[in-house]
């Protein structure tokens, strides 16, 4: 096999009781692994009673998606990779438009399929949808979706395209790139870990490709839900985190004093709504980006790209040119 299909699993034997049966039923042409974060359910056992066929790794502790990641997959010798959350379903044939285009395009190093909803299969799902993008602030956003404006999937996006970043909810990425990427970056934990990847790809001149052939379904906030303090931290964080590692040298600061007070903006929006924990969430992050800026910076790599942005603003176009479908906008 010249694909293996990794899934990361904490404490997710139902979310691997619902979507692990698809996955082993399409997943023909790859050896299928699950790495496990040292869950304290019965995910371990169900998996060797029931799915004696899937290979199992176990990681000494919950570390994460990044770190998780990065140990699950010294132990896989594939020389492709599918990433793939445990609430994922696939469909049939999802891996063969990917492993002719790895075949085919050795300078293609990353590929995300098409995202779609699992709980609306008519509409594209929030984390990653057609394809990703940032602004010149870092803010990401998709094809298919712009914030929380997500489109219902008329073909707009069938075919295949250079993309900024991939989702990681499903994640192809040849073994050999991960390996020179030195992996995710632990410091992450999760969110938002697989841009500061493919960034870091990006700027070694790497491409990345959105396939449409290959369709899967995503839950969406099944392992760490949506409108948790937690996620709030970890997102606000981590993009302070890959902005001072990717920017252009002399946009790092000037870039990070913008997004720092428009941090504080979406923190004043929080306590208007009387959501005070995620504006606890956005000063918690900030206090540890600033715990973490200086061995951050020290992660710059020799080249970082000027053109890394889709457009200078997606907040502006957004909010106040009303912009809210991809295709309309570029």
């Amino acid at each position: 096999m010249k694909i293996a299909v990794v899934i990361l699993n904490w404490n997710g034997k139902k979310l691997l009781e619902q979507f692990l049966p698809s996955v082993v039923a399409f997943s023909k042409e790859a050896t299928i692994y699950v790495a496990d974060n040292a869950s304290d359910d019965t995910s371990v056992n169900f998996l060797k009673s029931q799915f004696p066929e899937i290979k199992i790794i176990q990681n000494k502790a919950n570390y994460g998606f990044a770190k998780g990641y990065n140990e699950a997959l010294k132990h896989i010798k594939e020389p492709y990779y599918a990433l793939i959350n445990s609430d994922i379903e696939v469909t049939e044939n999802w891996l063969i438009p990917i492993l002719e285009t790895f075949e085919e395009n050795s300078k293609i190093v990353i590929i995300q399929p098409k995202i779609l909803d699992y709980k609306n299969k008519t509409c594209f799902e929030y984390a990653g949808a057609a394809g990703g993008f940032i602004d010149q602030f870092g803010y990401p956003f998709c094809r298919g979706r712009i914030f929380n404006t997500i489109e219902k999937d008329n073909l707009q996006y069938d075919t295949k395209c250079s993309i900024f970043w991939a989702s990681g909810a499903c994640f192809f990425i040849r073994k050999s790139t991960f390996e020179k990427l030195n992996g995710f970056d632990t410091d992450f934990f999760a969110h938002q870990e697989e841009i500061d990847l493919c960034w870091r790809s990006f700027n070694l001149g790497f491409e990345i490709l959105y396939h449409p052939k290959s369709v899967v379904y995503h839950v969406g906030g099944a392992t760490l839900q949506q409108g948790k303090p937690l996620k709030t931290f970890l997102n606000f964080r981590n993009s302070l985190l890959m902005l001072t590692k990717n920017l252009p040298g002399n946009r790092v600061f000037p870039i990070l004093f913008i997004r720092l007070c428009l941090d504080g903006l979406a923190g004043i929006q929080f306590m208007v709504q009387g959501k005070f924990s995620h504006c606890w969430a956005i000063i918690r992050a900030h206090f540890a980006f600033y715990l973490l800026f200086i061995q951050t910076y020290r992660k710059r790599g020799k080249f970082q790209s000027k053109s890394y942005f889709k457009t200078k603003s997606i907040v502006w176009l957004y909010y106040i040119k009303n912009g809210k479908v991809f295709e309309k906008l570029f």
